[in-house]
């Protein structure tokens, strides 16, 4: 029988650049797009950080990690959503062991 729900990891490095508004609408619409599709655990907004190394010329980003529930075709989706999105330099979805 196929699991209904599994637990995932999401980080998600954003462009300083656009401003802190910017960064704060971009964490509230990938928040709120989890919610939707599944259960947030928890998020936590680890703030500016340098890069290890430039990504379109940025030398710092926004980070922003969280922990989800939700069923297994919902990370393919969100990390389609990452892809289209400007602001996202990088993004990075792990299924977790239970």
């Amino acid at each position: 029988m196929a699991k209904l729900n599994e637990n995932y990891e999401t980080i998600m490095i954003f462009n300083t650049k656009n401003g802190d508004d910017a960064i704060k609408a971009l964490v509230e619409k990938f928040t709120a797009l989890i919610e939707k599709h599944g259960t947030l655990e928890t998020v936590e907004e680890w703030g500016k950080r340098r890069l290890a190394y430039p990504i379109e010329d940025e030398v710092e980003g926004y980070y922003v990690f969280a922990t989800f529930n939700s069923n297994p075709e919902f990370p393919a989706e969100l990390d389609r959503n990452y892809k289209i999105t400007d602001g996202v330099l990088r993004s990075l979805i792990v299924k977790k062991d239970n």
